[in-house]
């Protein structure tokens, strides 16, 4: 029986490397699932790799089918943003082991739909310094950088990810991020002992 790996982490804290990574290599078989958002494509995304990208039509539209698992709302200062992911008939956990991004509510959601059991938290921690200093790098690459909105998420994220919430939510085992290698072999040595 596969699990789903629910990989978190406050922005900026290497998520997106990692889950690459994880998707590259063969010590554990992990297949993705790719999430939807309302929100503009990024410069270097690509539509059906980062996200699925629609429109709040499109959310009614998925909603109305009762295909939602989980979605969160951000109210952005470019507009409301919508994340979430879909039920897929791909997902199929007698077969293989998933994996996607989400946060703390979206890991507490998925658990309720396919189970605890089923689903695995991967926590992704990195100093809180470096964290800005990668966003705002990043932000500056853009065609039209959102500096209100970069910071509106960092500090969004000392909420959404309070020692409280992390509690709560069962969250033990963390990753710390400052060398990649190094933390990629103890999620892959963790994802191995824990996939079974």
């Amino acid at each position: 029986m596969g699990k789903i790996v629910c990989l978190m982490g406050r922005s900026s804290s290497g998520k997106d490397t990692i889950y690459k990574k994880l998707l590259e290599q063969n010590k554990v078989v992990l297949q993705p699932i790719v999430p939807y958002t309302t929100r503009p494509i990024r410069a270097g995304e690509k539509e059906g790799v980062e996200y699925h990208f629609t429109d709040e039509a499109g959310f009614q539209e998925l909603l109305g089918t009762g295909s939602i698992i989980e979605s969160r709302v951000y109210h952005t200062c470019l507009g409301m943003w919508r994340y979430f992911t879909i039920a897929d008939e791909a997902i199929r956990l007698s077969e293989n082991s998933y994996m996607m991004i989400g946060t703390l509510e979206a890991y507490a959601q998925m658990c309720r739909f396919y189970g605890s059991d089923n689903v695995l938290p991967v926590m992704i921690e990195l100093d809180d310094g470096v964290r800005l200093q990668r966003a705002l790098d990043r932000e500056k690459t853009q065609d039209c950088p959102k500096y209100e909105e970069m910071c509106r998420r960092f500090l969004a994220d000392a909420e959404d990810f309070s020692e409280d919430k992390l509690k709560k939510a069962g969250i033990g085992e963390r990753f710390y991020n400052d060398d990649l290698d190094k933390c990629l072999e103890e999620i892959i040595s963790y994802l191995q002992d824990n996939l079974v």
